[in-house]
């Protein structure tokens, strides 16, 4: 019994080793996976300003040229209160860092499901046209 004891203790000793390979192996993908959510979160809180800075040209340029659209006051009004949502959305990108907006954008999607379900088909559509081959038929 003693080279069946032996064989069970070495199969014991090998799998414990190799759960241990896995669960460091585990562990170094999920660091690995943080440091690259970090740096990009970095990034992005790097360039908020200039994010804020091209939005509130849009919004600049849209209220500019409101009063001389075609379609009246109907048009003007429009593009004057799209341009104060590209403003409020230059001020928000400017007073919050990645964290904040993630989180926001989570509580956004708690609150409101459907909707957010949605936006998120519409933006899967679009990346997968963005990405595609165009055809010449």
């Amino acid at each position: 019994m003693t080279n069946k004891s032996t064989l069970q203790d070495r199969s014991m000793d090998t799998s414990s080793t190799l759960g241990d390979k896995i669960s460091d192996t585990a562990t170094q993908v999920k660091q690995k996976a943080s440091d690259l959510g970090q740096m990009a979160a970095d990034k992005i809180d790097n360039n908020r300003d200039a994010a804020a800075s091209g939005l509130d040209k849009v919004a600049s340029v849209l209220h500019d040229k409101a009063e001389t659209l075609p379609g009246g006051e109907k048009v003007s009004s429009l593009a004057h209160a799209t341009a104060d949502k590209f403003s409020a959305t230059a001020d928000y990108v400017r007073e919050h860092d990645v964290n904040r907006m993630m989180a926001d954008v989570e509580t956004m999607v708690k609150n409101n499901p459907g909707p957010s379900l949605l936006v998120a088909a519409a933006i899967g559509f679009l990346v997968a046209r963005a990405f595609s081959p165009t055809s010449n038929d």
